[in-house]
């Protein structure tokens, strides 16, 4: 673990839910000296407590490590807010729908900003019939590499892990896609709407050559 409750986060609670440091003390089972000397960083709970802290506070003891809480707004939750948090050490992909404190390798992520695509990133994207062929012209070896393609729309998210040394292309069903999604290891989350892809054509293209040479364009044009 690479970080431990702080007293300023212990006040900020207390405070929020009206306790003196003498009740706090007493739910606690401490001295109200104890949390004073936490609240003023002249010393930190055991290791003990956390379990017992975080329960008076009504959160989890991540909650409580990290200092932020979470509100329980994910009812009513939009697919189209997903969001994504990407694992620095194992590449462990996490996604939820709301507001979430995510924790890996003793890690707190953070969510994914998306960017849009840039000439370092192009996007081909064919319909195929009832999908979308995306393909992101980018290397795939093992120090940098496409982790995975995604498509998300109002009620799914539909996600295709992708593996150094491998192509980085995916199929994905065009039922209600608003935003395709990739992830570069190196430059983080990119998004994309289906019919800015480099071939929005309704149909896919019967003439190989054809689509050879809209490529080759577009090399030249981006990079």
């Amino acid at each position: 673990m690479n970080q431990y409750v702080t007293g300023a986060v212990i006040k900020k609670l207390r405070e929020k839910y009206h306790f003196t440091q003498a009740e706090l003390a007493e739910k606690l089972n401490v001295s109200d000296k104890a949390v004073s000397k936490w609240e003023t960083a002249k010393g930190y709970p055991d290791i003990t407590l956390l379990e017992s802290i975080a329960k008076v506070f009504g959160i989890s003891i991540t909650e409580l490590i990290s200092g932020d809480e979470v509100s329980n707004v994910n009812v009513s939750a939009n697919v189209m807010r997903s969001k994504l948090y990407v694992c620095p050490v194992c590449g462990n992909i996490i996604h939820t729908m709301g507001e979430a404190v995510i924790q890996c390798h003793g890690i707190i992520l953070k969510p994914c900003q998306a960017e849009e695509t840039d000439e370092n990133h192009m996007v081909f994207i064919e319909r195929i019939e009832d999908e979308y062929y995306i393909r992101v012209e980018h290397d795939m070896t093992k120090q940098h590499y496409i982790s995975f393609i995604a498509g998300v729309s109002a009620d799914k998210i539909q996600m295709v892990k992708l593996y150094p040394e491998g192509n980085a292309e995916a199929r994905l069903k065009i039922n209600g896609v608003r935003k395709i999604l990739f992830y570069c290891n190196r430059d983080g989350l990119f998004s994309i709407a289906p019919v800015k892809g480099i071939d929005d054509k309704q149909t896919s293209y019967d003439d190989v050559e054809e689509r050879k040479a809209l490529e080759q364009t577009a090399k030249v044009l981006f990079g």
